[in-house]
C-alpha cells in the first residue's frame, strides 16, 4: 500500500498525460511561472518558486520561448492576465481530505466549478482551514528501485547526509522527504551520488491517511481527483487516501 500524495503522483505518472492534453499542461505551467515571477521577480537565481516552476516546465518539454514569455509577463515586461492564488479544501468519498491550489482570474467562477466537481463525485467543498492542518509542505523525491546501484540502507545514509528527513519503501520505489528549504541541496547531492530521481517536487504531504478498501469509494475518489486535475484553474491536488494497489489498477 502506498499513501496519499506519492500514490496519486504514481497514478498520474502511469497514466502519462496524452499529447492532446499538452496544451492544457503548458497553460497551467505558464500560469505558475507568471505568478512566481510576479511575486518574486524574474531572476531565476534569486526566486525559488520561479526556479521550481521553470524546472517543472522543462521536465514537461515546454518550449523555451513559452517559458521566457511567461517570465516576462509575470515580471511586468508584457501585458497579461492577472491571476491570484486561492486554496480550496474539502472531502472526497470515505472522509478523505482533499486540498487544492488554484490560480484564477475569476474567483466566483472557480469556486462554483470546484463545488460542482466535488458534489458530482460524492464529495463536498469545505470551509477554509478544514483540512489544510493535515498537510505539511515537503520536498519529495521518488527513486525507482529498478536499476538502483545502492541498497536501501545506503540510500538512507546518502539521503540523510544530504539533509533528507526520511526514506520510505513504497513497493517499486523509495520516497525521500526533505524540508522544503533543503530541496535543492538534497537534489544536487543525490545527483552527485548518481541516484536517478524519477520525480522531484515541493508538495503537500498528508500527516495521516485514511484507508479505503471499498471499490465504489475508490472509484469515486479517483474520479474526483482526475476531474479536479482537469480543471483549468487547478494547479495541484493533494489528498490523504491510502488505497491498495490492486484496487487502483
Amino acid at each position: 500500500m502506498v499513501a496519499g500524495h506519492s500514490k496519486w503522483a504514481n497514478v498520474k505518472h502511469r497514466k502519462a498525460r496524452m499529447d492532446a492534453q499538452k496544451g492544457k499542461v503548458f497553460t497551467k505551467l505558464a500560469r505558475e511561472i507568471i505568478v512566481a515571477a510576479r511575486e518574486g521577480g524574474g531572476d531565476i537565481n534569486s526566486n525559488f518558486r520561479l526556479r521550481l516552476a521553470v524546472q517543472k516546465a522543462r521536465e514537461n518539454n515546454m518550449p523555451n520561448d513559452n517559458i521566457q514569455r511567461a517570465i516576462q509577463k509575470g515580471a511586468g515586461g508584457l501585458e497579461g492576465e492577472s491571476y491570484e492564488q486561492v486554496n480550496y479544501e474539502g472531502y472526497a468519498a470515505g472522509g478523505v481530505a482533499v486540498l487544492l491550489e488554484a490560480l484564477t482570474d475569476n474567483r466566483n467562477r472557480t469556486v462554483a466549478e470546484i463545488r460542482h466537481i466535488f458534489s458530482r463525485h460524492g464529495g463536498s467543498l469545505g470551509e477554509s482551514g478544514c483540512v489544510s492542518w493535515m498537510f505539511k509542505r515537503k520536498g519529495l523525491f521518488i527513486v525507482k528501485k529498478e536499476g538502483l546501484q545502492v541498497g536501501e540502507d545506503d540510500l538512507m545514509l546518502i539521503a540523510l547526509e544530504a539533509g533528507a528527513e526520511d526514506v520510505k519503501d513504497e513497493d517499486g520505489t523509495y520516497s525521500i522527504t526533505t524540508p522544503p528549504e533543503l530541496f535543492e541541496e538534497v537534489k544536487e547531492y543525490l545527483e552527485k551520488q548518481n541516484i536517478a530521481v524519477e520525480s522531484a517536487e515541493v508538495t503537500m504531504l498528508p500527516q495521516n491517511t485514511v484507508e479505503i478498501n471499498n471499490p465504489d469509494e475508490v472509484k469515486r475518489i479517483l474520479n474526483l481527483m482526475e476531474a479536479l486535475e482537469e480543471n483549468d484553474d487547478v494547479q495541484n491536488v493533494y489528498a490523504n487516501f491510502d488505497i491498495p494497489d490492486e484496487l487502483i489498477e
